[in-house]
């Protein structure tokens, strides 16, 4: 037969597992493996002999009673019996026939070596090497290195292959198999290297299967490859064991290619090679092609019948395949061979059946298996937990401590746990008796206690078990740092880390996501930057995990730069790194570039979901982008996605963001079940837009319908009276959070009540709040009352807040151009120069005032004094004439808003070239008679502005919608909603 050359690979070779697309089953190259130098003499002839031993049927006639005997004896497991017939028929004189003897200890020591009996073998033993005329025979010598490997002893193989004086190559083949079945690799590929250079003998295909298993052991490919080299050049290549051992070397080793070689070289297969291969595909995470070559196996001419083997082989790839449909077919295969009730089979297929979400019939198969062993056990409890059916776990434990054949164990405990999460007693109840088992000495569970109360919040009991653990590896600190990292305590996980690199531990992949995670929640962008710098020397940059980490630390601490260069370096982006994207400009107040990032996803083809829907809707909210709304929305109807409560409320927010608080309603009437969240931004949205009754209306009514108010709902409520003026309810409000409804008041919820009272003029009222609060206030409540005093003319409070603030935030524009307005509107020039000379001082500039109006899909921008559009002429022409329409109904130019030392004719010219007015003279202009105008600004509307608006809207019998940035303001026949108070 013509020998089959295997592929040239490097001595450590290993194939990566993304390559696997590339594997065929018709591959005609001829390649060559690296020779393998072996001594002259071992080339030559075996002189070894066959095992034998003489049947009852081949002895003398006088002997067959005591064989028959001797055979039944062995048969039932009397070994003790039998050991004692063979004494007594040596000592009456049947020692003189030493053949009858020779086999009676063979077959004796054959029945220890089946019924493990180590302690009757060592009689045999003893009594072989206490015999002159066996001491020395290599048959029984080998029968008993044979036994005593069938016993788990192979120290004990050893001793005895080194007292034979004689030895063969079966001597050495049963030592060899004794190594390898008791997983001692590394001696059976130094045995083996012995066969090879100390003696003349000549391995053969009882030899080279051993000796590739050991390789597989010790994963050392390259000698597996020389081994290899040796099964060609000793033409046993064609021997179906021999290449069975190679397929399994090469698919632990990671070379499914090299397996994939062999298999399709190999001149005969039996079921064993095709249930090798699906082995090794399966094991590298080819699981379809593990299936491919299951159909293989059916559709061969040479009619081989799928085993136990097959079947947990290929179950298991349907089931991470999540193919339901041939899993099935498998059980009814299964069922047709007869093998479907065997345990591991039934296992197998309830394994598949609850990863594929059908745990109904896991369950019908797992109460019909009436040989059920822990594993059977743990499988379904497995399932149950996996799905989040908690009850179904706990339920199926107790019925499992029930059982007396079978015992809890630490796979067991490592299920359950996860359905531990909100059950604290249980989670107590199960750690006691992994304790009281031992079970906590396995790292896996005492890593998965620390992570289950991690999850109960109660870190110290994390920590308790934690400390326990007397040998801490790096999955065990990964824990305990994981923990403090998800659960508000970032700073603690650095610390945690600290500690365990002194310990001389190096961090691994899931550290540094921790780490990531603490650096994101602490704004570290420093420390996150150094992170990111030990990545890249290590290779880790590319990693789809951390990648996802590393993007979500520069979003959230607002280096949206950087995240966008990693985010364009991935080269396979998942459908998490999007939604990150997408939301990390939706946070950073970047709508543009995620409204683009949301259009290349789809391009892409990947389909977006719930969190991507969200934050592009997000997106179309902050500038009040009402087409592209309702096109997400359109999206939205379109995947199945708007029963979504997240996505309802994103609806519900977009529509009131973007004026149309009649859509936000009648998506909010749909909602057949309310929870707290949609309630919520239905009373937000009336809350922006002043409507407080409705706000309030709502409120009562959410109550009513059994829903418990939590912290966003008040802050909605008191936007609400805020902007409607209605202190006296606002003060109620935040009065009963925490006495009627148990929910303490956050520094939010008293910036918007001093917010409130200030707009209303009550300012020392304010001031007196803010020294009660039981929280320091921040630069956004020095910021709203300094406001408020510029309104009401308060100089004095004015002065005194003025200097909390800028002892706050030194270095921020709107601070300094509140204190300057300040002065402007008292008349105090002088001090509104300086101010305005410390700005410049330290380089600061006001942001212009800025419009803009969506108009056909487009968003068009003006500025104050705005002349870079090519109609700016008959913009400022169409304003004209809306001036002297509104002024014989009453316009009067409100000058005080003109914060600037100039002649009251130059204040006048400054109004008309308000962005706002801009914005809706261009409406008007490219617009339908009658339709809406939508327009948003950065800045809060003038005085003059919202007077003169409120009269186009009557002189031009349209509806026009200012978007602020405190609030929405509907204009209407000469009215807005308002009611003038803003």
């Amino acid at each position: 037969m013509a020998s089959v050359s295997p592929p040239t690979l490097s001595w450590h070779h290993r194939l990566p597992i993304h390559h696997r697309s590339s594997w065929t089953w018709n591959h005609n190259k001829s390649n060559s493996f690296p020779s393998f130098m072996l001594p002259k003499s071992s080339l030559s002839s075996p002189t070894t002999r066959k095992l034998h031993h003489l049947s009852p049927t081949q002895t003398n006639n006088a002997h067959q009673p005591f064989l028959q005997r001797l055979h039944d004896l062995c048969d039932s497991g009397n070994l003790n019996e039998a050991l004692n017939l063979l004494h007594s028929q040596s000592q009456n004189g049947v020692g003189s026939s030493s053949d009858i003897i020779k086999e009676a200890i063979g077959l004796l020591l054959r029945a220890c070596a089946h019924h493990k009996d180590v302690e009757i073998g060592r009689k045999l033993h003893a009594m072989v090497s206490a015999s002159h005329r066996f001491h020395n025979d290599v048959v029984l010598n080998t029968r008993i290195v044979s036994m005593y490997a069938a016993c788990g002893s192979p120290s004990d193989s050893r001793s005895a292959f080194d007292a034979a004086k004689e030895k063969d190559l079966f001597l050495y083949n049963a030592l060899l198999s004794s190594y390898a079945r008791n997983a001692l690799f590394r001696d059976a590929i130094l045995l083996f290297l012995d066969l090879l250079y100390a003696t003349e003998l000549v391995p053969d295909n009882f030899t080279l299967p051993c000796v590739v298993k050991a390789c597989a052991g010790v994963a050392d490919a390259g000698l597996g490859e020389a081994v290899h080299a040796l099964a060609l050049k000793l033409g046993l290549f064609s021997d179906v064991f021999v290449g069975n051992a190679l397929i399994a070397m090469y698919g632990k080793c990671g070379l499914v290619e090299s397996a994939v070689k062999v298999f399709e070289t190999m001149p005969k297969r039996n079921l064993v090679t095709w249930n090798s291969m699906m082995y090794a595909c399966s094991e590298n995470g080819g699981f379809e092609e593990c299936c491919g070559v299951f159909k293989g196996l059916l559709s061969e001419e040479e009619g081989l019948v799928p085993d136990i083997a097959t079947m947990v082989t290929v179950i298991p790839a349907c089931a991470t395949l999540g193919e339901v449909g041939m899993g099935m077919v498998l059980h009814g295969l299964a069922f047709k061979l007869g093998i479907s009730e065997e345990v591991t089979v039934n296992n197998c297929l309830v394994d598949m059946y609850s990863k594929c979400g059908y745990m109904r019939e896991a369950r019908v198969l797992f109460d019909m298996n009436g040989g059920r062993n822990v594993v059977s056990w743990n499988t379904m409890i497995g399932g149950y937990s996996k799905v989040g059916d908690f009850r179904g776990v706990f339920v199926l434990l107790r019925e499992m401590l029930k059982e007396e054949k079978v015992k809890v164990n630490e796979v067991t405990v490592l299920n359950v746990l996860p359905a531990c999460s909100d059950e604290l007693v249980t989670l107590k109840e199960l750690h006691g008796y992994a304790l009281r088992r031992g079970f906590q000495i396995d790292e896996l569970v005492a890593n998965a206690f620390v992570a289950a109360y991690a999850r109960c919040s109660l870190l110290d009991c994390a920590e308790h078990v934690f400390c326990g653990m007397e040998e801490k590896t790096v999955s065990t600190w990964n824990a305990l740092i994981g923990a403090h990292a998800q659960n508000g305590f970032p700073r603690k996980a650095l610390d945690l880390y600290l500690v365990m690199r002194d310990s001389g531990l190096n961090p691994d992949r899931f550290t540094i996501g921790s780490l990531l995670l603490a650096c994101a929640h602490l704004k570290f962008l420093r420390l996150g930057k150094e992170i990111h710098g030990f990545m890249m020397r290590n290779g880790l940059e590319l990693d789809k995990f951390l990648g996802i980490s590393l993007l979500s630390l520069y979003i959230q601490c607002g280096s949206i730069l950087r995240a966008k260069l990693i985010f364009d370096k991935m080269e396979n982006k998942s459908l998490v790194c999007w939604n990150a994207m997408i939301s990390g400009f939706s946070q950073n107040e970047l709508p543009c570039e995620a409204l683009d990032t949301f259009q290349q996803m789809l391009s892409s083809g990947i389909e977006p979901q719930e969190i991507a829907v969200m934050c592009v809707l997000s997106a179309c909210s902050q500038v009040s982008s009402l087409r592209l709304g309702k096109e997400v929305h359109s999206f939205a109807l379109k995947a199945h996605l708007s029963d979504n409560n997240f996505v309802i409320c994103a609806l519900i927010d977009m529509y009131a963001k973007c004026g149309c608080m009649e859509h936000s309603q009648n998506i909010f009437d749909r909602v057949n079940n309310k929870d707290e969240a949609v309630w919520n931004a239905m009373i937000a949205g009336y809350g922006i837009h002043g409507n407080g009754p409705k706000a309030v209306e709502l409120f009562e009514l959410m109550q009513n319908n059994g829903c418990r108010p939590d912290s966003f709902t008040f802050m909605g409520v008191l936007m609400a009276c805020n902007h409607a003026g209605i202190v006296t309810e606002g003060l109620k409000y935040l009065g009963q959070m925490q006495s009627l409804y148990g929910v303490k008041p956050k520094l939010e919820h008293y910036a918007c009540v001093i917010d409130m009272l200030g707009r209303a003029g009550q300012l020392k009222e304010a001031l007196k709040l803010v020294n009660e609060m039981p929280d320091e206030p921040d630069s956004g409540i020095w910021s709203s009352l300094l406001s408020s005093c510029r309104n009401y003319g308060d100089f004095d409070i004015g002065e005194e807040v003025s200097k909390k603030l800028l002892e706050l935030e030194p270095d921020k524009v709107e601070n300094y151009v509140l204190l300057s307005n300040l002065y402007a509107g008292l008349g105090k020039w002088d001090e509104v120069r300086k101010v305005r000379q410390r700005m410049k001082e330290i380089g600061l500039h006001k942001d212009a005032g800025c419009s803009w109006i969506e108009i056909g899909g487009k968003v068009y921008r003006f500025l104050v004094s705005d002349g870079s559009l090519l109609e700016s002429k008959k913009i400022q022409q169409t304003w004209n004439k809306l001036e002297k329409k509104i002024s014989k109904v009453g316009y009067k130019p409100d000058t005080s808003c003109v914060l600037h030392e100039l002649e009251e004719e130059e204040k006048i010219k400054i109004l008309k070239r308000h962005s706002e007015k801009l914005a809706i003279s261009f409406g008007l202009l490219n617009t339908a008679k009658g339709t809406t105008l939508r327009i948003c600004k950065n800045l809060r509307i003038c005085v003059d502005c919202h007077n003169a608006i409120k009269l186009v809207s009557k002189v031009v019998e349209r509806d026009i919608v200012v978007r602020d940035n405190k609030r929405f303001h509907h204009f209407k026949n000469g009215f807005c909603t308002c009611g003038d108070y803003w």
